[in-house]
């Protein structure tokens, strides 16, 4: 998850050459700073214009997009040039996302695994389980029914609460 694999690692030379050519978010954040910093940049990157910037990356990668409907996994059908692009504005939001991360001193990486670890736990895999509009609804071994957060649901009957009221 905190490693990101080089395009020239897919492209050139399998497992080997992509384990050689992982980039880690540390590596990026680095790399980010040392560019802001080489040209004096960094009076410009508070959280609040990087975070714009980033929204503005997120634009353009919409705009890939856009009109083609609905797009297969693979991306089939698109020229190399279009796919080129895509890596650009996909590099793009990432960069800017790792160098908000850094100006907000969030570790980007831990981040990201405490956030796996935690749509875990509210979304946990199984046949109980199903996705709905509002999120996950989970019924385990004992029936009871759990929330969007794990936690069990009372299920409540209206005539229930009219009698409770009613006393």
């Amino acid at each position: 998850m905190n490693a990101v694999v080089s395009e020239e690692a897919g492209a050139g030379g399998g497992a080997a050459a992509a384990a050689a050519a992982a980039v880690t978010l540390e590596e990026l954040r680095k790399k980010m700073a040392d560019f802001a910093r080489e040209r004096d940049w960094e009076q410009y990157h508070s959280p609040r214009n990087l975070l714009l910037a980033l929204v503005g990356e997120v634009g353009e990668l919409s705009e890939i997009f856009q009109w083609k409907g609905e797009v297969p996994k693979g991306l089939p059908g698109w020229e190399e040039r279009e796919t080129e692009h895509l890596g650009e504005e996909l590099a793009d939001v990432l960069l800017y996302l790792v160098r908000l991360s850094d100006m907000c001193g969030v570790d980007l990486g831990k981040a990201a695994l405490r956030k796996i670890d935690l749509n875990a736990r509210k979304y946990p895999a199984g046949p109980g389980c199903r996705p709905s509009k509002k999120g996950a609804h989970c019924s385990d071994d004992t029936g009871d029914r759990r929330d969007d957060c794990g936690d069990v649901v009372a299920v409540v009957r209206a005539d229930e609460i009219k009698e409770e009221h009613a006393s």
